[in-house]
């Protein structure tokens, strides 16, 4: 059938089986805009206040769903404010995939009106990027762009398409989607090597990345996890890999990680790295990172072997079909003991926050939280000290259920991940955990929680300063606190009042739970203002570079 392009970018979406995307409007994406329109019943648009926002959005439903994320932004701005989103979901390996419109083809490289090559300014942080100058390549190049952005290790693509691309007609024929290609292990030579490894072991660890989450490798993570009797940590982007109430569970690793899990890294005697890339904040000395260990990594990516962390073995492909390929040969193992002494460093350190008058803890939030959601209830966060401590104090009982930026740390994430998680899973409550710093960027997406009336409980932890930053400020600067008491007057009660939201305030600790509750139980928009300590850090901290020998308990 003869369509136009914006038609065919409509039918393509449709043929991927998208039914919600995220975006803004424009000048050069008008034609686009015009027939999503005649779409709007196959495909849901949610507008934004801010293409970053939609940005982040499509990563959210990516994140929460294993879906490809779909942003769509006109040309100049709209197309250069997605490059931190983009940025976000490459670094962490999420699908998503980028439609950008353009000036019309006779205007490329005239510096015409709101004209960027946006192709070449975000291709260091995609998989690919490229432009379509001709209709009859649009639905070739639109269904590339979905193949890739699943393919292998997965990550964000974008396409720019110029405007008259989009007007001009060309035939146009449905096609089944194509599957990702599954990568087969390309060493299988390495699994008898890596299974003596593991009969070897009696004291081994695994440590968990977000490519357990991005393969749907969860179960057989947890089953090999049992088999080889293995304690299991995750990086902040494994959480929820395996149960936080299972046994084998150690909880997050690496600079805010539980001391049992920085004496675990120290002591073991092999390190199982699946789906994980030895990132400064989890391997801070990587000359000593599991020295005294054998070093196994499971991974997808060839680049990342021995890129931050030299291993003795490592085993190339899909990680399920490795976790299966694995456990395949190996008797069940016991190592009872060696698990009671982890159990034991779980209760060597106890951490006592410093508070000051008048103010409750953290933590006290976070187990109202834990009693108040469902198990398959989801939470995002911004990025600060109240990520952290959501890594520390929740309790992720299922992939997908912790949506943060893990990599980039990006500030100004959680509002619009929170967005596209709720509208990826209507079915279930979403939490926004965030700071008054994070939550300063992004508030302006309040009228696109309240526009589609989804009901995001956003808690904003709120100790008036910019506490990540400040608590580095007071270890290592001297507590010369450069910009980092804003002394900013935002009444967040006011402020989501003024945008049709309920407004809520946890000022004490016998509040904790009554507003919680309170909030889950209106079943719309809310915003907590929850008044926490200034003086209040997120401990244990091993400071960057150091090991667990130098862990920081107090200050």
């Amino acid at each position: 059938m003869l369509l136009t392009g914006a038609e065919i970018i409509c039918e393509c979406l449709v043929e991927q089986g998208v039914d919600t995307v995220f975006g803004y409007p424009g000048g050069a994406a008008l034609n686009t805009y015009d027939a999503l329109y005649k779409y709007s019943d196959k495909i849901n648009h949610i507008l934004t206040a801010h293409e970053q926002g939609a940005s982040h959005a499509a990563d959210g439903y990516a994140r929460s769903t294993g879906k490809t994320g779909v942003v769509i932004t006109t040309s100049g701005p709209g197309a250069t404010n997605i490059v931190t989103g983009l940025a976000t979901a490459n670094i962490d390996s999420i699908p998503m995939v980028a439609i950008t419109a353009n000036v019309t083809t006779d205007q490329l490289g005239r510096d015409s009106f709101q004209e960027v090559d946006i192709v070449k300014i975000v291709k260091p942080i995609t998989k690919a990027s490229f432009i379509v100058e001709k209709v009859e390549d649009l639905a070739d190049a639109l269904r590339k762009a979905f193949t890739l952005a699943q393919s292998g290790r997965k990550g964000p693509v974008l396409v720019d398409i110029p405007k008259d691309v989009t007007s001009n007609k060309a035939e146009f024929s449905a096609l089944a989607p194509a599957q990702p290609e599954i990568i087969k292990i390309t060493n299988p030579e390495s699994i008898k090597a890596v299974q003596e490894i593991i009969k070897n072991s009696s004291q081994p660890i695994i440590y968990a990345g977000g490519g357990i989450i991005s393969a749907d490798a969860s179960a057989e993570l947890t089953k090999f996890a049992e088999l080889i009797d293995a304690p299991v940590c995750c990086s902040l982007m494994g959480l929820g890999c395996i149960p936080a109430s299972h046994p084998l569970c150690m909880g997050n690793i690496g600079m805010h990680g539980g001391y049992e899990t920085g004496m675990a890294t120290g002591k073991c005697d092999l390190i199982i790295a699946a789906g994980a890339r030895f990132s400064d904040r989890v391997a801070g000395d990587r000359e000593k990172f599991g020295y005294q260990a054998k070093i196994v990594q499971l991974e997808i990516d060839e680049k990342e072997i021995n890129k931050n962390v030299k291993v003795d073995e490592y085993i190339l492909g899909d990680i399920k079909e490795i976790l299966t390929s694995l456990a395949d040969g190996i008797e069940q193992q016991n190592h009872a003991e060696w698990i009671e002494t982890i159990n034991k460093w779980k209760k060597e350190i106890e951490i006592k926050p410093a508070l000051g008058d008048g103010y409750f803890s953290s933590k006290d939030v976070f187990e109202a939280l834990n009693e108040i959601m469902a198990d398959d209830d989801i939470m995002a966060t911004d990025v600060g000290q109240h990520q952290m401590w959501a890594a520390q104090y929740n309790e992720a009982e299922a992939p997908r259920t912790f949506i943060t930026s893990g990599g980039l740390g990006t500030m100004g994430f959680g509002m619009g991940a929170a967005i596209g998680s709720q509208m990826g899973n209507l079915d279930k409550r979403v939490v926004l955990i965030t700071g008054d710093g994070s939550f300063h960027m992004n508030l302006n997406e309040l009228v696109t929680l309240k526009s589609y009336d989804l009901p995001v409980v956003v808690i904003v932890m709120n100790n008036s300063v910019l506490g990540m930053v400040r608590q580095w400020q007071k270890l290592f600067y001297g507590r010369r606190f450069s910009q980092t008491d804003p002394h900013r007057a935002t009444d967040f009660v006011a402020l989501a009042n003024s945008f049709g939201i309920e407004g809520m305030r946890i000022s004490s600790e016998d509040e904790i739970k009554p507003v919680l509750e309170k909030a889950f139980a209106l079943k719309k928009p809310v915003v907590i203002d929850c008044l926490i300590s200034p003086d209040e850090n997120v401990l244990p901290m091993i400071p960057p570079g150091k090991t667990i020998d130098d862990i920081i308990t107090s200050m």
